[in-house]
């Protein structure tokens, strides 16, 4: 009996997921079981990467706003900030504020004087100190 050759519908598949791991190394680039390994490897490290980024960049404005602020008086915090600007509904989010701090330092110090004294003149007239 003669020898019957295998469809191209696996050989298709193997070819599509070679491309995938084509920039892999030794064997995760050659044998099929491996390359599926270490493809399915890879889309779960990419997957929890991107959330992870995204929690990394939110901590590094975090930080850079922190640094501005407390660098301009000690009794000022990064909480306090991000409190009063919620108290006035200022929106600005983490990544502008952070954009702001390292770009123009004195434009985050007007903010942040014009929250204080906003909030010390709210303070005086809610006393009856005014």
């Amino acid at each position: 009996m003669t020898r019957i050759r295998r469809g191209y519908i696996a050989r298709r598949r193997r070819t599509k997921i070679r491309l995938f791991a084509s920039s892999f190394r030794g064997a995760h680039s050659r044998l099929t079981r491996t390359i599926a390994q270490q493809k399915i490897r890879a889309l779960v490290s990419s997957h929890r990467d991107r959330d992870r980024q995204k929690r990394n960049f939110r901590r590094l404005w975090i930080t850079r706003i922190n640094a501005v602020i407390r660098d301009r008086g000690v009794s000022y915090s990064y909480s306090r900030l991000i409190h009063d600007l919620h108290k006035k509904k200022l929106l600005l989010n983490r990544k502008i504020l952070a954009q702001i701090a390292i770009s123009n330092k004195n434009c985050l110090y007007i903010i942040s004087n014009e929250i204080i004294k906003t909030k010390e003149v709210d303070w005086k007239e809610s006393t009856g100190i005014i």
